[in-house]
């Protein structure tokens, strides 16, 4: 299936098609609304080039890597194939390996298990959990929130400068913020990791679905990411990078497929010897259709160009972030102040709404879906809302009733498969909302904010 694309004479492209486009939801108001699914941080709804091209290959899937027949060597085929789409998609160097894994989380967590036992590791209390929490057996030190790209390679260096200089050291740093979607400046972090003998691991779960990744170019030594986020469903994600840490550790997990031979030793025990390659840590039966979603994704956003996604996506940000500017009461939530470039991710608070509260009535009376919460980086969430450590909150709905102060955001996040009228129904739906409040009840269920059923309209 092709990809819409803009004319030729045209540097705007238009969305590209995807799932659920035309799903219709109920208002709690009456009445049905084409849902606006605007929360692509958590994951991005799949392109329709991705399912048709999986559904063309459901028939002929097959195991992988040791089966003779047909459709196996065919499903070989086509999942190896997909680590050289991925690959190219990434500017990958000669001798970096591409892994699949489950996720981002799942690609960090591979990349902890690997590093030297005595390597420190260097990471912003900005990151998302995923990067800011699997260096569990290494030498962490967490670095203060920066609030210019400057300060944040600031920061680093002088970090690097006071650690262990003999020994190995990662720096593990965002691409684009999950919360702010600020872009970092990746190529000098990489510069100033580098100049001080250490590695560094992009994080790129939000910046590969809104901007164009290149390992070589960015001159960063690992780059892990989801294919939920990239348009791609089925649960898969990515490692890529330096192949040396990776090949020197013990496999992430043990089993078929990691293992080159096996044989029992005469005192009765057993001798294994894993492979060098990628599948040194790619055990068990891979999700070959994840994989391969990935990679159809991969090839539909380099078709349709990304300077046009880029381009397009940077007016819907535009458009977002004046509608808010026309509410006082709106405060966005920034590091690096309004002039910093950005990706379609944005988290606001609305003065006097539990954010909880202003989540649910844009779902229940709009049809808009959003997401509430500390997003998975309370550090980060916390330090833009100025609030104490121990302050109460958590990743998802508090205990708040509506109207409450809550410790938690709103985040709008969007991308190449969004129409500009759910951008704009958005903007109407939050000014009529502050201006003009709910026009329903909601109550606390569950840990979610829900309309309530029971009573009349407000």
């Amino acid at each position: 299936m092709s990809v819409v694309t803009a004319a030729a004479d045209r540097s705007i492209c238009s969305q590209l098609p995807v799932l659920g486009k035309d799903v219709t939801v109920p208002l709690v108001t009456g009445g049905e609304v084409t849902y606006a699914a605007l929360d692509y941080a958590a994951s991005a709804p799949a392109l329709q080039r991705v399912w048709d091209d999986v559904a063309a290959y459901a028939p002929y899937y097959g195991s992988v890597h040791r089966g003779a027949g047909y459709l196996s060597q065919l499903s070989t085929d086509l999942f190896e194939s997909s680590r050289t789409t991925v690959a190219e998609f990434l500017g990958c160097r000669a001798g970096d390996q591409v892994i699949f894994t489950r996720s981002t989380t799942d690609s960090l967590n591979l990349l902890a298990a690997a590093v030297p036992a005595d390597c420190q590791v260097f990471v912003y209390e900005t990151e998302h959990h995923a990067s800011l929490l699997p260096w569990r057996d290494a030498r962490v030190t967490y670095l203060d929130a920066p609030r210019t790209p400057a300060q944040a390679v600031e920061t680093l260096e002088r970090a690097l400068a006071g650690r262990d200089p003999y020994g190995p050291a990662l720096v593990c740093v965002t691409g684009a913020s999950n919360v702010t979607g600020e872009l970092w400046p990746v190529k000098e972090l990489a510069a100033a990791a580098h100049a001080h003998g250490a590695r560094i691991v992009l994080d790129a779960a939000q910046l590969a679905p809104h901007h164009p990744v290149d390992i070589d170019e960015l001159d960063v030594d690992w780059v892990a990411f989801s294919g939920h986020k990239l348009y791609a469903p089925f649960g898969s994600g990515v490692l890529a990078g330096r192949a040396d840490w990776l090949q020197d550790a013990e496999p992430y997990l043990a089993g078929g497929g990691a293992s080159r031979k096996v044989a029992r030793r005469t005192d009765g025990g057993v001798d294994v010897e894993w492979h060098s390659t990628a599948a040194r840590h790619e055990a068990g039966s891979p999700n070959v259709i994840g994989v391969y979603s990935i990679a159809s994704a991969c090839k539909a956003l380099t078709e349709a160009g990304f300077d046009r996604l880029v381009a397009r996506e940077q007016q819907l940000v535009t458009r977002v972030r004046e509608g808010l500017a026309e509410v006082p009461q709106v405060k966005v939530l920034s590091l690096f102040g309004d002039d910093a470039p950005r990706v379609g991710v944005i988290s606001f608070v609305v003065e006097g709404w539990n954010s909880s509260h202003f989540a649910a009535a844009l779902s229940a009376e709009y049809g808009i879906g959003v997401r509430d919460g500390l997003f998975c980086a309370h550090p980060l969430v916390r330090t833009l809302l100025g609030s104490d450590p121990q302050d109460p909150g958590e990743c998802g709905a508090p205990e708040a009733e509506p109207g409450e102060r809550s410790l938690n955001a709103i985040r709008v996040s969007f991308g190449a498969g969004t129409p500009d009228e759910h951008i704009e129904r958005f903007v109407r739906a939050v000014k009529e909302l502050v201006s003009e409040g709910a026009q329903w009840k909601y109550r606390t269920e569950d840990g979610r904010c829900v309309p309530d059923r029971g009573t009349a309209q407000v």
